[in-house]
């Protein structure tokens, strides 16, 4: 099953449940896919649709801290809500150990001693990660490994 395939089942689901969040949130979902689509003109590969939704998690991500910076309790809510509902739909995250593991396999092959290699490293370390990990974490990573 696809991806807009399994998001029109979830939100037939979401209308009969009457989850008003949940349906909004697959909907817009939807629309960034098909808008991507659109402007792409032709299907997205699985790995396009998993970009868009990674977009989409980044942004709500970004107004979480932003909300909770200036208090905004109520629209902090809703932003946790979203999130939660997309990352149902991105692939599993791999922890940080995992991370690691990538990292030091990717530093060995690459032969970096120095941050000097580290553009390197992080271009072989995301090639391998790609939608498995967050950017932010890999390059703390390997800035720690290679220091």
């Amino acid at each position: 099953m696809s991806l807009q395939e399994k998001l029109t089942e979830e939100m037939k689901a979401a209308m009969k449940a009457k989850d008003t969040v949940r349906l909004s949130t697959i909907r817009m979902l939807r629309g960034q896919l098909k808008n991507r689509q659109i402007e792409k003109g032709e299907e997205l590969t699985p790995e396009e649709e998993i970009a868009v939704l990674q977009n989409a998690a980044k942004k709500r991500k970004e107004a979480i801290a932003a909300y909770e910076k200036s208090g905004r309790d109520d629209l902090l809510e809703k932003e946790q809500q979203e999130l939660a509902i997309i990352s149902e739909f991105l692939p599993k995250q791999l922890s940080e150990s995992e991370i690691e593991e990538v990292v030091t396999r990717v530093i060995a092959d690459v032969g970096a001693t120095s941050m000097k290699e580290m553009g390197q490293v992080m271009k072989g370390a995301m090639a391998e990660l790609k939608g498995r990990a967050d950017g932010k974490l890999v390059q703390e990573i390997v800035r720690r490994k290679l220091s």
